[in-house]
């Protein structure tokens, strides 16, 4: 007979997905996958989908990222910074969001679809430079600053 009190891996990995989604990081990194994906479709259906790269290539980054920190993969590896790499991607996005969104609102007329992921753009930018922010929060909070002695005397 099949042992029942086990638990599959897919059902764990399941309730570590749900337990990390409900940390800040996991929150973040999970709206930043989903409005990117809001506007990848707005991108795709517009009349020019050339600014869809920009929605794929971070949601791809903000998926990996949060495989990684989900897995808790960041602590076995250690020979990459984690945080410095996860500060530079979500501050690159929320630039390149930035300046792609705007184009794409100053220059969307009568493409509705273009303006809508300008818009969600707009938002994905923000929602990547307050992941920029906290990133630089946790950086600084976790140098050790020592100060430096002002005594002559050796």
């Amino acid at each position: 007979m099949a042992d029942t009190t086990t638990a599959s891996p897919g059902a764990a990995c399941l309730e570590k997905m749900k337990s990390y989604v409900r940390t800040q990081k996991g929150t973040i990194l999970a709206a930043e996958i989903v409005v990117s994906l809001i506007i990848l479709i707005c991108y795709a259906a517009s009349y020019t989908g050339s600014y869809s790269a920009v929605a794929i290539c971070e949601m791809i980054f903000s998926i990996v990222f949060f495989v990684i920190f989900m897995l808790e993969m960041d602590k076995q590896i250690q020979y990459i910074n984690w945080m410095w790499t996860d500060l530079f991607r979500a501050g690159i996005g929320a630039c390149l969001y930035i300046i792609t969104s705007l184009i794409c609102v100053i220059g969307g007329r009568g493409d509705g679809a273009r303006i809508a992921g300008g818009v969600f753009g707009l938002i994905a930018g923000l929602l990547f430079a307050y992941d920029t922010y906290t990133i630089f929060l946790q950086i600084k909070s976790t140098r050790q600053h020592t100060a430096a002695s002002t005594d002559d005397r050796v």
